[in-house]
């Protein structure tokens, strides 16, 4: 079976094609290159400021997190998943420049006979720990509440989401709309553990995981929690794995938490670069929706991005590939694979970030430049092989 053909049976699909017709006639904001959309400052009415609103979430990663607690009890998953909301917002913001101070509510959808107040109270108090850990790097997120709904007609265990938005100048914004020929990339790792992390990360994100979950985990799953899946979906694209959520892996976590691995947040890496650096920073870009072909939809001009030189697929997307027999060409613009941040730049300046990211315990390196071009298109040199996308 193609991978589409297992996307489409799922209810899900890499690249959202529906979606993006849907807002096609949409204001894009005053700089529609940019990462995240861009107004006007509405509430002070300053030209020389701006607004940013973001809506993101976990995502099909709850369902994880609730079969790997009813297996094992053990609640701080639930934590994990308060971290991906928050980094969905967070990161995808930085991309823009925006440092802070940052706004968040939280929206949390359950179905209440089966998500108990502990696990609510596991999410809350999760989201303020990791902003006071924010803070600790210089990140200042307030938490301004939220909607916790019981909407069990509707959501078949949770669903877990949030809006962060923040006021910024105009003239510390990045925009992608100094990108151009000659720029290298330097992608830094999502896997590891960060100086500000406080265990081993798969390097997973918040995408993938529907696909991830059902290539990995044991076919039992489904006859245990019924609830974990959408009961439309055809059986034999359910849980088709060899794993137990509790199986040893080569890595300090076992597969569950390897899947469940908090999104990384790179917050206090951008932070540092650009008050250092801004001037020389030509766009950052966040891999989660389309992988490494993310760039792709925020390039201001034809231009062609080369990935020759990547970092090492941590064990999980090796596993992911192994598991569902998964093309490369659709592993790179599903997953990650070990990479989620890019800046855009000189390479005189690519030096000094990668010193940075490494202070944090971050692995880096120059994954690859920017040529001219006739078209947009991103170029992916790859240990699974060579793969265009446009």
């Amino acid at each position: 079976m193609s991978d589409q053909n297992r996307y489409n049976l799922r209810g899900v699909s890499a690249q959202k094609e529906d979606v993006h017709k849907a807002i096609a006639k949409l204001d894009k904001g005053l700089f529609p290159n940019a990462f995240c959309k861009i107004y006007p400052d509405y509430w002070g009415g300053d030209d020389a400021y701006c607004n940013l609103m973001h809506a993101d979430g976990a995502g099909t990663k709850s369902s994880l997190a609730y079969v790997y607690w009813r297996e094992t009890g053990d609640l701080s998953v639930w934590e994990g998943i308060a971290i991906d909301s928050i980094v969905m917002n967070i990161d995808d913001l930085l991309c823009v420049g925006a440092t802070g101070p940052f706004t968040y509510s939280s929206t949390i959808g359950r179905n209440k006979n089966l998500i108990p107040g502990e696990v609510i109270s596991a999410i809350i108090n999760g989201t303020q720990s990791y902003f006071n850990r924010l803070a600790e790097y210089g990140i200042d997120v307030h938490l301004m509440g939220g909607e916790t709904a019981d909407v069990g007609d509707l959501v078949r265990t949770v669903i877990v989401d949030g809006t962060m938005s923040c006021r910024m100048r105009r003239d510390r914004l990045v925009t992608t709309e100094k990108m151009k020929a000659g720029d290298v990339i330097v992608s830094l790792a999502s896997y590891g553990q960060a100086t500000y992390e406080d265990s081993y990360n798969s390097g997973m994100g918040s995408n993938g995981l529907t696909s991830a979950r059902h290539e990995m985990l044991q076919k039992e799953y489904a006859a245990r929690y019924p609830e974990s899946i959408d009961p439309n979906i055809p059986r034999e694209v359910v849980y088709n794995g060899r794993f137990s959520v509790t199986d040893a892996t080569e890595t300090p976590l076992n597969v569950g938490k390897m899947i469940l691995s908090p999104t990384r947040t790179y917050a206090p890496v951008v932070l540092k670069v650009l008050q250092q650096y801004f001037d020389k920073i030509h766009g950052i870009i966040h891999c989660s929706g389309g992988g490494q072909s993310k760039v792709l939809h925020y390039l201001p001009q034809p231009l062609r991005v080369v990935k020759d030189n990547l970092l090492p697929v941590p064990p999980l997307f090796r596993m992911i590939q192994e598991s569902a027999g998964t093309s490369g060409q659709e592993m790179y613009q599903v997953f990650n694979m070990g990479q989620r941040l890019e800046f855009y730049t000189d390479p005189e300046t690519a030096a000094a970030i990668i010193a940075i990211s490494k202070s944090f315990g971050i692995d880096a390196q120059i994954s690859g430049r920017v040529e001219a071009s006739d078209t947009k298109e991103v170029v992916v040199d790859s240990p699974m092989g060579t793969f265009e996308y446009r």
